[in-house]
C-alpha cells in the first residue's frame, strides 16, 4: 500500500470516528462544550464530564505563581468582569492566587477550576461544569460581585469572604483570624494594587467589631448578618 493510500485511509477512519462520537452524543442528549486548557489548547468535551483528569493542588500552592493567561482566557475574564461591573484587575489577581490560571486545578478541600469554586458555590451560581473555564469564570465573577455588593465595595473584606466564605467575615465583623485567609488577602491585594496597598487597612479590618452582630432572615429565607448600621 502506498503512503498516500495509507494516509487517505487514516483520514477517513478518523473522520468516521469523529462523526460517530458526535452522533452518539447527540442521540444520548449529551452536550458538547468547547473549553480552553491552561496551555491555550481548545478541547471538545461532554459537558457532564471533566475535560481532562484534574490537577491536584493545594488550594493556594500558586500563591507566588506569576503566570499570565492566554489571550482567550484573558478575554473571558475581561468580558465577564465588564458585564458584572467588577474591576478585571481584581479578578485576575484572584485567579493568579487561586490557580495560576490552571483550569483543571483541584484543591485538597474540593475547590475546582480556574477560580477554585467549591461545589456548593458552583451550584449556587449556576456553574454546571467547573472545569469549563468560561462557566467557572462567570460563576466566580458573579460571586465576587455579590461579595463586593455585600461589603459595600470593600476589597479586603470581599477578598477574605471569597476565601473563607461570607458568613465567616460577617460573624467576625472583619477578616477572620485564619492564617490562610490573612495571607490570601495580603497576596491578592498586593497583586491587585502593587506597591500601594496599605497593610494597616487590612489590619484594621482584622480587628474585632465595634458593634454586636445581628442575624436577620429576609423575605426569601436568606440569612444575613449585620452590625446594626442598616437597621
Amino acid at each position: 500500500m502506498s503512503s498516500h493510500s495509507f494516509r487517505a485511509r487514516a483520514i477517513l477512519t478518523c473522520g468516521f470516528v469523529l462523526v460517530w462520537v458526535m452522533a452518539t452524543s447527540v442521540l444520548s442528549g449529551a452536550q458538547i462544550d468547547s473549553i480552553i486548557d491552561e496551555h491555550g489548547h481548545r478541547i471538545f468535551v461532554n459537558a457532564a464530564d471533566p475535560p481532562l483528569p484534574p490537577t491536584k493542588t493545594s488550594r493556594h500552592s500558586h500563591l507566588r505563581y506569576t503566570a499570565t493567561p492566554n489571550p482567550e482566557i484573558a478575554s473571558m475574564v475581561d468580558k465577564s468582569a465588564e458585564n458584572h461591573q467588577v474591576d478585571p484587575k481584581l479578578v485576575h489577581a484572584i485567579i493568579q492566587v487561586e490557580s495560576g490560571y490552571n483550569t483543571r486545578a483541584v484543591s485538597r478541600k474540593g475547590a475546582e477550576g480556574i477560580m477554585q469554586l467549591i461545589p456548593s458555590t458552583a451550584q449556587r451560581f449556576g456553574v454546571r461544569n467547573t472545569f469549563n473555564p468560561q462557566q467557572n469564570i462567570e460563576g466566580g465573577v458573579t460571586y465576587l460581585k455579590y461579595l463586593l455588593d455585600l461589603f459595600n465595595g470593600n476589597v479586603p473584606l470581599s477578598v477574605a469572604a471569597y476565601n473563607a466564605g461570607e458568613n465567616a467575615v460577617l460573624k467576625k465583623g472583619g477578616i477572620p483570624a485564619y492564617t490562610e485567609t490573612e495571607d490570601y488577602v495580603q497576596r491578592v491585594t498586593d497583586i491587585y494594587n502593587p506597591g500601594s496597598q496599605d497593610t494597616a487597612l487590612i489590619k484594621k479590618f482584622s480587628e474585632p467589631p465595634q458593634a454586636p452582630i445581628y442575624r436577620l432572615v429576609d423575605a426569601r429565607g436568606v440569612v444575613h448578618y449585620t452590625n446594626g448600621d442598616g437597621l
